[in-house]
This record gives structure tokens, sequence and C-alpha cells, in this order.
């Protein structure tokens, strides 16, 4: 592939709602440049950006693809995104090295949840986007409405640059708003001009008018020529366009289709016109050296530095950093430091990526998007640089995972190789965590939803060849007392020599501090148990808090009170005050009111204020206790207390109520006494493990 310089360089994502043709316009655009000689299809897996088994398996992008298009004398770095709020980490790591962004939208279904998260992405990393409205092949697709619906949301800002032409239920041309002229498409797939339909004029005049009101709004002095009637040049309006865009203060509306391959040159004409080339945007790090802000700004001139955005880890062709060069020029061996893992890099070769092939370059310059082979210690999100000039840029923000999933090996001894194909798969993808919970006896997968963790689970055993089982978590309840009990326990045992000799009399009560699981005090007077024999009894009580009586989870918040006893002076041993100490804690435990302890955590849902009646009935079927509500732009924020055991399945039923528009997070917050259903419930699931114990 050529070598581009940095004002010659788009880098573009591609976001939208899942199946809305982000992955088909990508290969229409890409089969217009001539990368290919045939246009591959999402039903028949053959496309450019969908090469993973599971994508071709199930129809859709699990993965963030990079497509270099030429496009002239320009390289148009197409950032192709999953759609479904599942892979949300992979359009996270994609946009935080975009410059511009396509969202795309149906235009049989139009607005949807995913287009309104794209917009949110857009704003928050400051994005200049464009909107382009695809299946306008498709019969029932309404352009007008979307632009409608577009402009209801974000307001004059829309400007729609097209409008279709339609004969016979045929989408044959389209009308160019700004030069107010109609173009058809001929049978070499070219545009021919002709005269503006008469009943394409009604609605041309709608998309003017909302065209140069987003023009207007642009300055003042456009603004009054506006209101006084004045004519804006085709000039004028282009450069009005042309700053205006960059700054996102509009947002052209283009159409076609993608399997048509119609209307992709006017939207890679208006990519390589109106979006900025990546010396436009600002990009600053700090100089871990001085501790100053290091300004890069796509900078070819400055010291090298460099920013992996996304890790490929494949069993078969290894391992690539995907990086974008945020100043200088990375040439082939290459020396880079990595200030956080504190090592140095040697890049060896240089690659760009077109979807999972890779072809050799001899150079990347600043702007560009490109990947690195094998590096040894670096990571997603990782800074490279020079070690005279040590950059640390600002990590991307990543969602946290927050559905979780209990897993096991299917074949045993596969344990180890699991661990390892895990390893290699939480190197691809942030947004899933292996935690293992030694307390309950169990490995977590944490994901973001059911469906990627069902992926993962795919994935594991058609690449790596090894099968998991996924089942519903165990919850971490815990035990505790609610009265005062005063019991004794003699531990004797004759066996043939020295025998084991042990008597306490102790008290149980709660201590009041839930953070730990016992206090320990004793007042034993006249040697009625000899001082050496203090830590037995204490040991006792820490070994049987482990596994508390009432159904073996640990038990929190009692105080033991050692205050008499007796010893024999042959027969006792550590040994027997140990054991004492803890049958004397079972009794006294079972005769002060023992209860089960349930962990709440503090949810945070946050959705759009028309789904507020619905989630607060779901909370409350769930044993949910709203505390506080907080209205801002639409949506509404909800604090509640909710049990774990309530949260298994939230997430289905928080996407299933909002269409997915909904949000949640939560931490642990306390344990409270679960109630008698509950606690009966887990006593009798728990009888095996106290019966186990009794043995």
């Amino acid at each position: 592939m050529n070598i581009y310089t940095t004002d010659k360089i788009r880098n573009v994502v591609l976001l939208g709602h899942g199946g809305c043709g982000k992955t088909s316009l990508a290969e229409a655009m890409a089969y217009l440049a001539g990368l290919t000689n045939r246009m591959g299809t999402v039903v028949d897996g053959n496309t450019i950006s969908d090469y993973d088994k599971e994508e071709n398996k199930r129809q859709f992008s699990i993965h963030t693809s990079v497509i270099p298009i030429p496009w002239g004398d320009v390289k148009v770095n197409i950032l192709d995104t999953p759609g479904y709020f599942d892979f949300v980490g992979e359009v996270e790591e994609a946009v935080s090295v975009a410059d511009a962004a396509i969202i795309v939208v149906s235009g049989k279904a139009g607005i949807e949840t995913g287009t309104k998260r794209a917009w949110k992405m857009c704003e928050k990393y400051k994005l200049p986007r464009m909107i382009f409205v695809t299946d306008m092949d498709i019969d029932n697709a309404s352009y007008r409405q979307v632009v409608e619906d577009l402009q209801e949301l974000y307001g004059k800002k829309i400007a729609p640059f097209h409008l279709p032409i339609r004969e016979n239920e045929q989408f044959v041309g389209y009308v160019n708003v700004v030069q107010q002229k109609a173009k058809r498409w001929n049978e070499k797939g070219e545009v021919d001009k002709f005269e503006v339909p008469e009943y394409s004029k009604e609605n041309l005049g709608i998309c003017r008018d909302a065209l140069l009101e987003a023009v207007a709004e642009t300055s003042e002095e456009f603004m009054e020529r506006y209101f006084n009637g004045d004519e804006f040049s085709e000039d004028e309006i282009r450069q009005a366009l042309r700053v205006n865009v960059i700054d996102g203060s509009i947002v052209p509306v283009l159409m076609g289709s993608n399997i048509l391959a119609r209307g992709m040159y006017t939207l890679m004409a208006d990519i390589v016109k109106y979006f900025p080339s990546p010396d436009k945007r600002e990009c600053a790090g700090i100089n871990t050296k001085t501790n100053e802000v290091y300004q890069a700004d796509y900078n070819f001139a400055k010291p090298k530095s460099a920013y992996i955005f996304k890790t490929i880890v494949d069993p078969y062709i290894g391992k690539y950093s995907l990086i974008k060069v945020n100043s200088g020029v990375l040439k082939t061996d290459d020396v880079l430091y990595n200030y956080h893992r504190d090592c140095d890099e040697k890049i060896g070769r240089l690659y760009v990526l077109k979807g999972n092939k890779v072809e050799e370059v001899s150079e990347l310059h600043a702007g560009d998007i490109g990947a690195l082979a094998k590096l040894a210690k670096s990571l997603t999100t990782d800074s490279l640089s020079t070690r005279n000039n040590p950059v640390a840029y600002l990590r991307a923000n990543i969602s946290k995972p927050y559905v979780s999933m209990r897993y096991k090996a299917k074949n045993k001894g596969d344990e180890d190789k699991i661990s390892q194909s895990l390893q290699k798969m939480l190197m691809e993808d942030l947004t899933l965590r292996n935690v293992n919970d030694a307390e309950n006896h169990q490995t977590l997968l944490y994901g973001m939803g059911d469906q990627h963790l069902e992926i993962v689970a795919s994935m594991l055993k058609d690449k790596y060849k090894v099968e998991i089982e996924l089942t519903r978590p165990k919850i971490a309840f815990r035990e505790t007392l609610r009265k005062k009990s005063d019991v004794e326990y003699k531990y004797k045992k004759q066996s043939g020599g020295h025998g084991q000799y042990g008597h306490v009399k102790m008290t149980f009560e709660p201590s009041g501090n839930l953070n730990e699981s016992y206090e320990f005090e004793q007042c034993v007077v006249g040697g009625a148990v000899p001082k050496n024999f203090f830590p037995a009894v204490e040991k006792g009580i820490a070994e049987a808090v482990k596994k508390g009586p009432l159904a073996a989870y640990p038990v929190i918040g009692v105080k033991a009170v050692l205050y008499d006893g007796s010893y024999h002076p042959v027969d006792s041993s550590e040994m027997a005050f140990k054991v004492a100490a803890a049958q004397a804690f079972k009794k006294g435990f079972m005769e002060a009111n023992p209860v089960l302890l349930e962990p709440i955590a503090s949810l945070k849902v946050v959705v759009p204020d028309a789904y507020t009646g619905d989630i607060m009935g779901d909370l409350n079927k769930r044993r949910g206790r709203v505390m506080s509500m907080n209205a801002e732009n639409g949506y509404q924020e909800i604090i509640a207390d909710i049990p774990y055991l309530e949260l298994y399945g939230y997430n289905t039923q928080l996407r299933s109520i909002t269409s997915g528009s909904g949000t949640f997070s939560y931490e642990f917050a306390r344990y409270e006494q679960a109630p008698d259903d509950v606690a009966a419930k887990q006593i009798e699931e728990r009888a095996s493990k106290l019966v186990d114990m009794e043995e």
C-alpha cells in the first residue's frame, strides 16, 4: 500500500444500531474504490470486515475491523464497529482513534436506540459526523421521515444534502440539495444530470430550507441575510459546510443503497471534502519526564509516539497491536519505549490491516492507523514513544462489565488450557473479566450481557478447542446472630495413654460490627483455663466462623467471650480447647437467634423518562427499594438498593423494557437480614453442606 502523509488521511468510524447496514456500507465503499472485484454480503459471510467464524455464524459484527480505502490521493481508514451493546468496548476503542463518524441509519427501520447511542458517543468525543441513510432501494424506506425525526431530536444542525428519486418503486437517482440538480444512475453506474422532477420539488423545498437554516445558524451575518430573504451562493454554502461540519455545528444527511452500491461515490467525496484530516484535530499527552502537557497534534515533525487502541490475538496468526500514530513518522525496526510497562519494544515490521489480511508498509505517518506484530509486553490503551521524549496518552474509557456467569470446564483436565485461552481473550476484549471467587469456590466471567458471555464460550470452543459450562453464580450470603447466648462445652476423650480434655464456658452476642467475622475476649479468673490455651480457644472460633452452623456460610458480627472453664493437668491440650471452643460456638450460635444475611447492592439505572414507571415496577418485583431519583436531559437516573440475588437476569429485563436504551451499574453496599422465605430456601439448599461439616 502507498505511504500517505497526514493531510491525506481520514479516520472515520461507522456507528449505528445493530443491523442498520454498517458492514455492507463498508463493503460497498471498498468495492467502489476497487479494493474488491465483487461485493460480499453479511448473509454469505464473505465481507472484508466480518471475517470471524462467529460473526459469519451469527451474521452480525462482533469485532471492530479496519479497512483502509484509497480514494484519489487520500486514504480513508474505515473503522467498522459492532452495533449491539454487548460489544460496546469494541466501539469505544474505535471511537478513541477516529477523527470523524458516519452514523448509519436504516431508511426502513428509522431512528433506533443504537442511533441515539452513536450520537451521544460522538458528543462525548467531540467527533464531526454525517448521517448516512441506507436501504433506499427498499420501497417503504422513508428518507424524509428519518430527516424529520433527526431534526426533532437534534435541532437545526441537521442538514439534508440529498433527496432520493423513485420511479416505478425503484431507487433511480437523487437530487443534490446544494446544487438543486437531479442526477440519475445509468447502466455503467455513473450519473446523468437531468431536471428536478415536478413531484420532487416540494420535498426539495423542505430539504433546501432545512439546509439553509443549518447554514444560517452558523454565523450572525448569515442569520441576518437568511431572515432578509437573501440567497446564499453555492460557494458560500460549501464554505460554511466545510468549517461547520468539522466543528459539529452542521451534520449532513446523505443516503443510498448498500446493495446497489449507490450513493457511495458522493459519500466518499464528501468524507474527503468535509471531514478533517488528523492534523486538524488536537491530540495531547503528558511528557512523563517533565510532567508537562505534550501537544502531539498528529505533527509528523515531532518525536515519534503512538497509542495502542486494540489488540488482536489469534491462535494461528499471532498477536497484533493496532495503533494510531500520534506524532512523528514510524519506520521499520524503530525501537519505542512503553512508559506504562517501563520497557523497550522493537517494533520490527509495520503493517496495515484490511479486515483480517495484513499488508506490510515501510512507514506510517502521524495520524495514520496501522498494526505492530508480537509486541512483548504492551497491551491495549498503552502509549509508545521515544525514551528521550516519554509520553503517556489518556487511556480510552472502556465500559465496565456487570453481567456475570459462573463457569467450569466441561472436560476434566482442561482447566489450565481454559485459563490460558481466556488470558488471550482478555487481551483482546477489555469488557471481559475473569474473577476467581475463592470464598464461594467458583470462577466467574463478567461481560456486557448474556449474549457476550455466550459468544465467549462459543469462541473458546471454536478457536481454542476447550468447552466451558455457564451457570447461575452463587451469592455470598452471611450468617450472624441477634441475641446473646451462654453455653458450656466439655470435650473429653479417652483412648489409652494421654486423653483429650478441654472445657469452656462462653457467651456469644452481636458485636455490632458486620465488617469483621468475630471479636474474641476472655475474662477468666483464678486460672480456670490457663493463659496458654487462650490462643487455642480463639483459633477454634476463627475456624468455626468460616462455615456457620445455619447454612455453612461465613459468619460475621459475633462477639465471643471466654469467662470460665476447666482443664486437666495431663490430658488438656491446645487441640482439645480448640475443638471445645468450636463446638461451643456451634451450640451458642444456634441458641442466639441465628439469621441469614444477604448482600445488598446500590444499583444505578439510567433510562429515558418514558420508561421510568415500568422500571420502578420491575424493581419492586425484585425487592428493590428506590432511594433517589434525578432527571436530566430526558433521562431518569434511579438509585435503588437491591439484593444481589435479584440482579440475575436484570440486564436482559432492562434491555427488554427499554428497547436497549437503559443502562445500569452497581456496587456492594452492605448486608441485610434475608426475608424468611429466602433464608428457608437457602438453608434447605445448603443442608448437604452442613451434613458434610458434621462428618
